[in-house]
């Protein structure tokens, strides 16, 4: 994802962006499509963060529920 510059991305955005680089690299050094392929799936630490960066992008580092 690339910044335009309308959009100002925040500290959620750029830190989720840099974790989806971080996650394709570990898949394509392992030679996966896909994290579920990966014998370490349930116990993968940059996963575990991947899917926080997901959530604390969408809800900005505030805890509780989520409004789509």
């Amino acid at each position: 994802m690339q910044e335009t510059s309308s959009v100002k991305m925040d500290k959620f955005e750029i830190h989720l962006d840099e974790m989806i680089v971080k996650l394709q690299e570990c898949q394509q050094q392992k030679n996966m499509k896909s994290c579920s392929d990966c014998e370490h799936y349930l116990a993968c630490e940059l996963r575990t963060e991947y899917i926080k960066s997901v959530y604390n992008s969408m809800s900005k580092g505030d805890t509780g529920g989520f409004e789509f």
